[in-house]
Order: C-alpha cells, then structure tokens, then sequence
C-alpha cells in the first residue's frame, strides 16, 4: 500500500539582526561630520631691508617706460649711435627692436612723467606705471598734463588710472579748450617746440601745411612730414604767390636732402630750413642751384 505523499516544508531565510553593512561596502560620510585637516604654513615677516628692497624694485619696475624714455633721449640728442649707424631710427630698430614712432612715444612718455613727479610727489599722489597711460597728454601743455592725470587719479578711486580713463579726461578738457583750426592747405608756418621732444631741433623751421586736423595740422619739412598740434605752430600770414614760392623752395631742398650728405651740406639745407622770409637771396639761390646740380637733382 502506498503511503501518501508527504508535503514539503517551505524554506524560510532567517532575516539577520545585524545592519552592519559587509565589509566590501564603504559607509557614505556625513559631511556635516567630516573632519577636516589643515596643514599651518608659517609665513615669515619681512624685515626692515626686504621692505625696503621689495618697494625699491617694484617702483624700478613701475618706472621702466620712463627709464627708457630717458635713455633713448639720451641716446639720439648726444648721437651715442653714430658708430655703427646713420641714423636714430634705423639705430633703434636694428638694437632695440623698436619702430620710429614707438621710441618717440617712450621718449614723449618721459617728458610726462618728469612734469607729473613734481605735482604728485607734493600730494602724494600715484605715479603712471606704463607708457599708455600718459600718451593721450603727451600733446598737452605741462599744467594740463597735471590737471588731467590729479583728475583721472581721482575718478579711478585714488589708484593708478587706465589709458582709458585718462584718454576720457583728455577729450574733456580739449572739448573744453577746443579752438578752431584756421589753418589752411599750402599755408606756410613756423614750428614752435616747446616741449615737444619729437620736434627738438626743428624750432624756428618753416613747414607747409598739407592736411588740418582738428587739433593739429599735418606738416611738410625738407626732411619728412609731421603732425603736430595747433600750439607748436605759427602761420608766417604769408601771401597765396609767397606760399607758394615757400612750396617751391622746400620741394627742391627735399629733393637733394638725405642722412647720407655730409655734415656741412646737411647744416646748408637745414639753415635754408629756417628761413623767416618767403624767397632766397642771389647768394641762397646759387648755393642751392650748385647743390642741385651737384647731386643730379636738378628738376
């Protein structure tokens, strides 16, 4: 006889008591709990001489454009070049990497920094630190170079100010000053350097003007144009026939004039550079008309 099937006990899985987790698995941390370590660095005082050494370097460094604006100056007035080079420009260029009109532009700068050390050391006052903060003076004259930068100073919260916020302070005050340009095309004027270092040696020149700008005029010499501002320049009042023999004779000195001439040729054409009346004597033209024919430049 078939005994009957037995019935089979389900299986049951005992639930463990214990939540810790297995030891594979990392409990999160709190962050709230977390312990933080930090590692104290001492940070050593510096004394009486570093000080001392640390703001003497960083004002060389704040004065470098100015150092080397100087030293340009130096360089071209005493013509320190004429060894190995011809010219100021070329001696720039070849030594310094510098292009003509970035060394004028240091040189400009340096007049700046001279005329502003004596208002802002009176009020202690900052001191430029770079080159473009104080080209948009360099075309002022020295007591509105230092009205402008006391006036950017300020606006910029006692700080070393932008080229941007002295460039907004310059406009003010030549909107302020603004005086009309009535120079014309062909008008024959004197050059008046003043400060100007980019003119130096030009005081007293005759130049034809042959573009106006509107606080500057765009000028012909024997030797090159120039732009140079309505200040530093003098109309001869001239007649239209006058100008235009100026027109002539400054035609016929450019063609002859070089860097290349010798020193007392050069020295001829630049007194003839300097004339105050608006014709040669019998004397001048000869002289001239030799130099032309010397040259093969006879139009």
């Amino acid at each position: 006889m078939n005994n009957p099937p037995r019935k089979r006990k389900k299986a049951t899985s005992t639930a463990s008591s214990d939540d810790t987790p297995p030891d594979n698995l990392t409990q999160e941390e709190n962050p709230a709990t977390a312990t933080i370590t930090v590692s104290a660095v001492e940070v050593t005082e510096l004394t009486q001489e570093e000080q001392s050494d640390r703001l003497h370097l960083e004002r060389k460094v704040e004065r470098a454009f100015f150092e080397a604006g100087k030293a340009l100056a130096q360089l071209r007035d005493r013509r320190l070049y004429r060894s190995t080079h011809k010219t100021f420009e070329e001696y720039c260029r070849d030594r310094f990497g510098h292009s003509r009109r970035q060394s004028y532009l240091l040189m400009d700068a340096a007049v700046v920094f001279d005329n502003l050390v004596e208002i802002c050391d009176q009020f202690d006052h900052k001191l430029p630190t770079a080159e473009g903060q104080v080209r948009p003076m360099t075309k002022l004259e020295p007591q509105e170079q230092q009205e402008v930068w006391l006036k950017a100073v300020e606006i910029a919260g006692g700080k070393v100010p932008t080229g941007r916020i002295v460039k907004d302070v310059v406009q003010r005050i030549m909107e302020r000053t603004k005086v009309p340009n009535t120079y014309q095309i062909g008008e024959v004027c004197q050059i008046l350097v003043k400060d100007n270092l980019e003119l130096r040696g030009k005081g007293g020149c005759w130049a034809i003007v042959s573009a106006v700008n509107d606080f500057s005029c765009t000028v012909r010499m024997w030797d090159g144009e120039y732009t140079i501002g309505l200040q530093h320049l003098k109309s001869f009042n001239y007649l239209p026939a006058e100008c235009q023999q100026m027109q002539v004779i400054c035609d016929r000195i450019a063609r002859i004039y070089s860097d290349s001439l010798e020193e007392t040729v050069k020295s001829l054409l630049q007194l003839l550079g300097k004339l105050n009346r608006p014709n040669l004597t019998v004397v001048e033209e000869k002289l001239l008309t030799l130099l032309e024919s010397e040259y093969g430049r006879i139009p």
